[in-house]
C-alpha cells in the first residue's frame, strides 16, 4: 500500500498551490502561476494513479474482497467516549476511483487553461482557486467520516462561488455565484440536519462504524427504525437530508436551477464542476451511505430512483430547445447525473443485486472523460468564433480538425454509441433499470434517444449547418497546443474508458462482479439512439425549416421547455411574493417597531429616569447638605404632626 504521506500530498499539493499563488501569484508569480498549479496537479495525479495501481492490484483485496483502510486519522474534536469528530483518510474502491477523476480531469484543465486564459489580468488568482477547487473535492472524497466530508463539502461550494463569479466586473457572473451559492446552501441545511439525525442514532461520525451499526441487528439501528415521524422512520428521514444536500450539488430537481446560470464562469471551470467535481459530489455522497441506503431504508432509495429519472428527462427535454452550446451541456450534465442517480435508486446490495451501483459508478467514470472533453470543445469553439450562441456558428469543422474530431467522438460516447465509452456504462444502467424498474427504464429508453438528438443537433449546428463567416473575425486557429492536447488526450479517454472491465473494481460489496454484454437487450437503444442522431442529421446538418415547423408543431410544449418549464420564475414568485411580502415585509415591521420600538423605549426609560435621579449623586457637598437638611425636616415633620 501507498505510504500515508503519498496519500496526504494527493490533496495537500493542490493545496500548498492555492496557499502560494494565493500569497504570492499576483505579485511574483504571475508569469508562472500556471506552471506551478498545472506541475502541483501533475505531481497529484500521479500519486493518485500509483496509489489507485497498489490498492487495486497489490494490497486493497482481502480474501476477494477491497477493504475499507483509514490512511490516516487524527482525533479533532471528542465530545464523549466514542463519540469525536476525526480528520482522516480513507481508500475504498470508490474514493480510490473518485481521486482519479478528480486529479487527471483537473489535470487537463490545468493545462487547458494555460492557452485559454492567457492574458487574463487575474491569471495567478484563477489558478490559486482551480487548486482549491481539487483540493476541496480530493478532500471531500477522501474523508473518513460524516462531518468531516460537510466540511470539504462546504469548500466545493466557496470554490464554485469563487470560480463562477471570476468574472466580477460581469453583472451576470455575479448574479449567477450567488445564485449557485444560496441555492445550494438551503439543500446544504438538510444535508447538516441529516448528519445531526444519523450521527445522534448511530452514536458515531465516523463512516465505516456508522454503516457497520445501520446495517445490522444493533440498537442503534433498532432504535432509529423504531422513531418515526410522519410515517417514516428517523433513519429514512435522516438519508432523505442527507440526499437533499446531494440534490443540491448535483442539480437535481427541483434544485437545478443554479446549473445553467454557472455558465458565466471561464469555460474550463463549467468543464472540472460537470466533469469532475461539483456535481458529482452528490452522487458520490448517496455512494457513500449506499448500504445504508439499500439494506435499511429502501425507501430513500425509491426516492432517490425517481429523482433521478425525472430529472433525467426534463433536463433532456430543456436541452432540445436550448441555443447557447454551455448551457446545452449543462442540461446534459443533469441529466446524465440523473441517469447516475436513478442507477442508485434501483439498485440492491451485493452480488448482482448491485449492478445498478456497479453502473452507476461505471458512469460517472466514463461522464467525467467524455463530459469534459465537451465542455473543453465549446471552450475552443467559443475562443474561435468570441459567440456562446449556435446561430454564430456553422462549418467549424474544417477550421477546427482537432475540436471537431474529438467533440465528434465525445456526442457519440454521451449518445451511447457502441463502442464509445458511454454506451458501456450507459447499457448497464439500462438494464440495472429493466431489472428493477420498468417505469424507470422507460423513462431512461427514451431520455437517452432525446440525448442523442440534442447532442447531435449541436455537433451539426456548430461543425456543418452553414459556412461560418465573421468579417471581423481574428482567424486564431484552434487554439495553442495547451489547448489541443488535452482534447486529443481525453478523445482517447472516451474512446477507450468503456473498455476497463470496471466491475471488478468497483461494486457495491467490495467482490467482483461478472457483467457479460446482451447484444439483443442493447438493440432498442443503440437504435433510439441512432433515430436521434438521424432526425438532428436530417434537421441541423444543412439550413432548413424543418426545426422551426416542428417547434411550431409542439407549440405550447415547446414554448414552456424554451423557457426551463418557468421554474426560475416559480421560485422568484414564491421568495418575491409569497416570502418577502408575506413574511418578509411583516418580520420588518415587527422588528422596526415592536423589537427595536421595545428596546429604544426601554432605552429612553432609562434616560429620562437617569436624568432624573442624577443630580443625587453630583459630588457637590452643599447640595448634599440641603438634601440632607430637607430630610431631618421632613422626619420631624412627619413625627411631630403626622405619627403624633
Amino acid at each position: 500500500m501507498s505510504n500515508a504521506l503519498s496519500i496526504i500530498l494527493i490533496p495537500g499539493l493542490p493545496l500548498l498551490s492555492f496557499l502560494l499563488l494565493g500569497l504570492f501569484g499576483r505579485k511574483y508569480l504571475r508569469e508562472n502561476a500556471g506552471w506551478i498549479g498545472t506541475l502541483s496537479l501533475l505531481a497529484s495525479t500521479v500519486l493518485s494513479l500509483v496509489t489507485a495501481f497498489n490498492y487495486f492490484f497489490v494490497s486493497g483485496k482481502v480474501s476477494g474482497v477491497y477493504q475499507q483502510i483509514i490512511v490516516a486519522k487524527h482525533t479533532w474534536l471528542e465530545f464523549s467516549h466514542g463519540v469525536s469528530i476525526d480528520m482522516g483518510f480513507m481508500l475504498d474502491p470508490i474514493s480510490v476511483m473518485m481521486i482519479v477523476i478528480v486529479t487527471f480531469v483537473s489535470l487537463m484543465v490545468h493545462i487547458y487553461s494555460l492557452g485559454y486564459m492567457k492574458g487574463e489580468e487575474r491569471f495567478a488568482t484563477y489558478y490559486a482557486f482551480l487548486s482549491l477547487f481539487t483540493f476541496s473535492m480530493l478532500g471531500l472524497v477522501l474523508s473518513s467520516n460524516i462531518f468531516q466530508i460537510y466540511i470539504f463539502w462546504e469548500l466545493v461550494g466557496v470554490s464554485s462561488f469563487l470560480l463562477i463569479g471570476f468574472y466580477f466586473d460581469k453583472p451576470s457572473a455575479v448574479a449567477a455565484s450567488k445564485k449557485a451559492f444560496i441555492v445550494t446552501r438551503f439543500a446544504d441545511l438538510g444535508f447538516l440536519i441529516g448528519i445531526l439525525v444519523l450521527s445522534f442514532g448511530a452514536e458515531t461520525l465516523d463512516f465505516k462504524t456508522l454503516i457497520e451499526r445501520l446495517t445490522t441487528s444493533t440498537p442503534q439501528l433498532n432504535s432509529m427504525i423504531g422513531a418515526s415521524f410522519l410515517g417514516a422512520s428517523s433513519l429514512t428521514w435522516g438519508l432523505l437530508l442527507v440526499f437533499a444536500g446531494g440534490a443540491g450539488k448535483s442539480a437535481m430537481f427541483p434544485l437545478h436551477i443554479w446549473l445553467p446560470d454557472a455558465m458565466e464562469g471561464p469555460t474550463p471551470v463549467s468543464a472540472l464542476i460537470h466533469a469532475a467535481t461539483m456535481v458529482v459530489a452528490g452522487v458520490y455522497l448517496v455512494a457513500r451511505l449506499f448500504p445504508v441506503f439499500a439494506i435499511s431504508a429502501p425507501g430513500a432509495l425509491q426516492v432517490v430512483g425517481y429523482v433521478g429519472a425525472f430529472s433525467a428527462l426534463i433536463a433532456a427535454v430543456i436541452a432540445c430547445t436550448q441555443t447557447d452550446i454551455k448551457r446545452v451541456l449543462a442540461y446534459s450534465t443533469m441529466s446524465q447525473i440523473g441517469f447516475m442517480m436513478f442507477a442508485l435508486g434501483v439498485s440492491g446490495y451485493g452480488g448482482e443485486h448491485g449492478l445498478g451501483y456497479m453502473a452507476s459508478m461505471f458512469h460517472l467514470f466514463t461522464h467525467a472523460m467524455f463530459k469534459a472533453l465537451l465542455f473543453l470543445g465549446a471552450g475552443a469553439v467559443i475562443h474561435y468564433v468570441h459567440s456562446n450562441e449556435m446561430e454564430d456558428m456553422g462549418g467549424l469543422r474544417s477550421k477546427m480538425p482537432v475540436t471537431h474530431l474529438t467533440f465528434l467522438i465525445a456526442c457519440l460516447a454521451i449518445s451511447g454509441i457502441p463502442p464509445f465509452a458511454g454506451f458501456f456504462s450507459k447499457e448497464e444502467i439500462l438494464l440495472a433499470a429493466f431489472q428493477h424498474n420498468k417505469l424507470i427504464y422507460a423513462v431512461a429508453l427514451f431520455t437517452s434517444g432525446l440525448t442523442a438528438f440534442y447532442m447531435f443537433r449541436l455537433y451539426f449546428s456548430i461543425f456543418w449547418n452553414k459556412e461560418f463567416h465573421a468579417e471581423h473575425h481574428d482567424d486564431h486557429g484552434e487554439g495553442p497546443m495547451t489547448m489541443k492536447l488535452p482534447l486529443i488526450i481525453l478523445g482517447l479517454m472516451a474512446l477507450i474508458a468503456g473498455f476497463v472491465p470496471f466491475s471488478h473494481f468497483v461494486t457495491s460489496d467490495g467482490q467482483m462482479l461478472e457483467t457479460e454484454m446482451h447484444i439483443v437487450f442493447s438493440v432498442a437503444p443503440v437504435f433510439l439512439a441512432l433515430t436521434g442522431i438521424l432526425i438532428a442529421f436530417r434537421l441541423y446538418k444543412s439550413e432548413n425549416p424543418g426545426a422551426e415547423k416542428i417547434a411550431s408543431a409542439f407549440g405550447g410544449l415547446y414554448e414552456w421547455a424554451l423557457h426551463k418549464f418557468y421554474i426560475d420564475e416559480i421560485y422568484l414568485f414564491v421568495t418575491k411574493k409569497i416570502i418577502f411580502n408575506l413574511i418578509g415585509k411583516p418580520s420588518a415591521w415587527i422588528d422596526r417597531n415592536i423589537v427595536d420600538g421595545g428596546v429604544n423605549l426601554s432605552a429612553d426609560l432609562t434616560g429620562d429616569t437617569s436624568d432624573l435621579i442624577k443630580d443625587w449623586q453630583s459630588g457637590k457637598l452643599q447640595k448634599y447638605a440641603i438634601w440632607f437638611f430637607a430630610g431631618a425636616m421632613g422626619l420631624v415633620v412627619v413625627f411631630m404632626y403626622v405619627w403624633r
